[in-house]
């Protein structure tokens, strides 16, 4: 099964079909796994150090109203991006994809970090998702070349794994920054943590590389890259129309519409906003899960700052239940007799996330404690591991390996384009229900009136992940 606009180059033979035996730490694969684990292990730190940072961050630059903005900015950009690292990737390799987007990604950090307004963080999150995009791509092409298919389910897991240290270690770490040396450092200090990943992982994979040669394909192809370009344009446009909220922004508003619709079919396999079975459907339920989750989870920290008076340290720990049990999730997916049953695990871990969205919003309610929604979070943090893990699992699967980049870039952008468009309509909620007009000290009278804000955004997002429950069934192939 190949994307909409295949991929030309002949690869060699993947590890699966020269498995020498042992598992991801056996002499072979020990380097690779520990290198590629360490650039999730950076991601992860500073995934959960922007979630805890990011209210005050957006009070102190007075952009509560752009709070969304500086989420889904990250995706837009990252649409861009995948594509042109799926390509990158299946023509040359995926080392220098890997290391150039690693470089770009610490750049954007010290943007963010140096930003004098909230436009120019939003600026720093986006050349962020430049180089998220290109790393993540990359780091699924390292699974499916170097890695036999009975292997790849643990090296997912070891995925998840790498949140948990970050989970815990995380909010702790950067709202101590926060209180005591100021927001701007939880950004600027990441970016030495980079240098770790690119000493550990260049030699493993570089003999990674030659072990498994791309031969030299042809220029990447324009019109796919086109179509990104449209894609991230599109949903910049949306997102930029969603903030206004006036007549004026219908104009961009249909812009984006018109740029990012067809880009999207061009982009994604045939039949994926369908729900086609097999491999379209694995790719749309990536971005369902993705998008559902991580739009609550944007909002989660401000609203326990805003409406239960939490630190942001104590906010940020709110999320640290999801991370630990994301991990446990994916641990269990890849346990050995799990593979007959993905699908009853996709669909269970959908269901699982929507109870956990509507159970955090079950804090909004004061005869409710606050750690209802770290309770909360943790069982939705299970139900995200049994499904993600999955899914990647059944795209690879799915995938010839000379599709594997093309097809990962789907994947991931279904994963981005669900991020942009569910956080941007969180924005657009938040919003339109007052909430953008929270600022320093109305944690009291009116700022209990932004609670209908977030109880509006749990909800909606519950229901969109209880959908892709609904659909979990079509990831099956017909026979």
């Amino acid at each position: 099964m190949t994307t909409a606009s295949p991929t030309s180059v002949d690869s060699a033979p993947t590890a699966s079909a020269t498995d020498p035996g042992g598992g991801v730490l056996s002499g072979r694969y020990r380097a690779l796994t520990l290198g590629i684990v360490s650039v999730v292990l950076v991601i992860a730190f500073e995934a959960t150090a922007v979630n805890t940072a990011m209210p005050i961050a957006a009070r102190q630059l007075d952009g509560l109203g752009l709070y969304a903005f500086a989420f889904s900015g990250y995706f837009t950009t990252t649409l861009f991006a995948l594509v042109v690292s799926g390509q990158w990737c299946d023509r040359r390799g995926p080392l220098q994809p890997l290391l150039t987007g690693i470089t770009v990604f610490g750049a954007g950090l010290v943007v963010a970090g140096t930003a004098p307004g909230m436009w120019v963080f939003v600026a720093g999150r986006a050349i962020q998702g430049l180089g998220g995009g290109l790393v993540i791509v990359a780091l699924y092409v390292v699974v499916g070349r170097a890695y036999p298919e009975r292997l790849r389910p643990a090296v997912f897991a070891a995925f998840s794994s790498a949140w948990v240290l970050p989970s815990i270690v995380g909010p702790l770490v950067a709202g101590a920054v926060t209180q005591h040396l100021g927001w701007r450092w939880v950004f600027l200090a990441v970016p030495a943590l980079i240098l770790l990943p690119l000493a550990v992982m260049g030699p493993a994979l570089a003999r990674s590389e030659r072990e498994h040669p791309v031969l030299k394909g042809a220029d990447f192809d324009r019109r796919r890259t086109l179509l990104a370009a449209m894609a991230a344009l599109g949903a910049g446009l949306l997102q930029y129309a969603g903030q206004r909220l006036d007549p004026i922004g219908l104009v961009p508003g249909l812009a984006g519409v018109a740029l990012l619709a067809p880009a999207v079919l061009g982009l994604l396999p045939k039949r994926t906003l369908r729900a086609g079975r097999g491999l379209p459907a694995v790719i749309l339920l990536r971005g369902v899960a993705a998008g559902a989750f991580f739009a609550a989870e944007a909002f989660i920290p401000l609203m326990m700052v805003t409406q239960r008076g939490l630190s942001p340290t104590l906010a940020g720990l709110t999320l640290t239940s999801g991370g630990l049990s994301w991990a446990l999730g994916s641990w269990l997916q890849g346990r050995p007799g799990a593979e007959r049953y993905r699908t009853v695990m996709i669909r269970g871990g959908f269901l699982a996330t929507g109870v956990a969205i509507a159970g955090a919003a079950l804090v909004l309610v004061p005869a409710v404690p606050a750690w209802a929604a770290a309770v909360a979070w943790g069982v939705g943090g299970i139900g995200m591991g049994l499904t993600v893990a999955s899914v990647s699992v059944l795209m690879m699967k799915l995938s010839a390996p000379e599709d594997a980049g093309a097809n990962s870039a789907a994947l991931q952008m279904s994963d981005a384009l669900g991020n942009v468009l569910l956080t941007g309509l969180a924005g657009v909620l938040f919003a339109a229900l007052g909430g953008g007009s929270l600022a320093a000290g109305q944690e009291g009278a009116e700022g209990a009136g932004s609670a209908g804000a977030f109880a509006v955004i749990l909800l909606t997002m519950s229901g969109v992940a209880l959908i892709g429950a609904l659909l979990s069934g079509r990831v099956r192939a017909r026979t």
